[in-house]
């Protein structure tokens, strides 16, 4: 884990994926990956978490479900509830009225094509690594237009030990070599805390993080196909001077 000192402002970046990162034995009907981070300060995850446990009441009785995106497609699990029509249909309401609220959080996302990127790279390459590195210098971005002395926790859900501890070492070069657009010193200043955090810790934000990355990484797919939860959370996908820049898709 990767500590710096607390500062009066803080934002939260929680991470979650959709698809896998292998480059050379994958799913053609599902050929990307997709890294989501979700933004928000720590007052506005406040608010989140109390919405979610409100829905999580009022659903199940109880707030230790964890939302999880496959499951709730599926309507497996817990989710089971969800082949009930009526039931879906307005617990799909409430969770698009939760991710409609602008003003509480912004969306980073970036997405690998993976068979034009193999074509122009490699399969070898470290494509979460990539990912993140844009995540984390488009988050600098978004919180150096809302405020110069906030710090970013970046908390991503765990993998398993050896990809944890490979993240850990890719981010801790970051912090010496910085990003294309971000110094190291700028780096270092604006991120905090580097952990990670298991699904069953019931972590609000890599959920919320979860539930986006799949109509994103549909939206990339399809990019012509109806998709009513990307329009959800559209509004919130980072944007600065008119331009979307939180939307990266690699190679483009």
């Amino acid at each position: 884990m990767a500590t710096k000192n607390n500062n009066k402002s803080k934002y939260y970046l929680y991470i979650d994926e959709c698809g896998d990162q292998n480059l050379e034995n994958f799913n053609p009907s599902f050929p990307v990956f997709t890294l989501c981070g979700v933004l928000v300060s720590r007052e506005n995850i406040n608010k989140l978490e109390n919405d979610f446990n409100a829905l999580k009441m009022d659903f199940w009785g109880c707030r230790d479900v964890i939302i999880h995106s496959r499951e709730i497609r599926r309507c497996k699990n817990e989710f089971i509830n969800l082949l009930d029509p009526e039931t879906k249909t307005r617990f799909y309401e409430r969770v698009n009225a939760i991710l409609s609220q602008n003003d509480v959080y912004v969306v980073v996302a970036c997405t690998i094509l993976k068979e034009p990127f193999i074509r122009l790279f490699s399969n070898t390459e470290d494509v979460y690594g990539l990912s993140l590195s844009y995540l984390i210098e488009r988050s600098i971005f978004c919180v150096d237009d809302n405020c110069t002395s906030a710090s970013i926790d970046i908390i991503f859900e765990k993998r398993g030990k050896i990809e944890d501890r490979t993240l850990i070492k890719f981010y801790n070069g970051l912090r010496v070599t910085g990003t294309k657009w971000i110094e190291p010193e700028r780096l270092q200043e604006r991120i905090g805390v580097f952990t990670s955090r298991a699904k069953k810790d019931n972590i609000i934000g890599l959920q919320i993080a979860d539930l986006i990355a799949y109509p994103i990484a549909r939206k990339v797919l399809n990019p012509d196909s109806l998709n009513p939860a990307f329009e959800i959370i559209k509004p919130n996908i980072y944007s600065s001077h008119g331009a979307m820049l939180g939307f990266k898709v690699i190679p483009h």
